[in-house]
């Protein structure tokens, strides 16, 4: 399922409202129900990494979009993020976003 851009970018704007300047999130890339997420920020440098980038499933969650993280990627290049790949798999029950 293909989530509506006006919802993910909400998602992200709701994300960054509560955690930056520690961590930032922007949206790369959106293929059908793949979400590929930047993560910028201090918190690449504290334990519990993936739980900072796991967080925006919940963001999505609260919003009717029931996700699932995939995988956190480390890119060489920059130690200051991460990439999040997130999967949709639909709407929550009961919600109309």
């Amino acid at each position: 399922m293909k989530v509506s851009e006006t919802l993910l970018r909400r998602a992200v704007e709701l994300y960054n409202k509560y955690r930056a300047p520690e961590a930032i999130a922007r949206v790369l890339e959106v293929r059908n129900e793949r979400i590929l997420v930047v993560f910028e920020g201090t918190f690449c440098s504290t334990c519990g990494v993936n739980h900072w980038v796991e967080d925006l499933k919940y963001v999505l969650e609260d919003l009717g979009v029931e996700a699932e993280l995939l995988e956190v990627q480390d890119p060489e290049l920059r130690g200051d993020s991460r990439i999040g790949v997130f999967r949709i798999l639909g709407l929550l029950r009961g919600e109309n976003s």
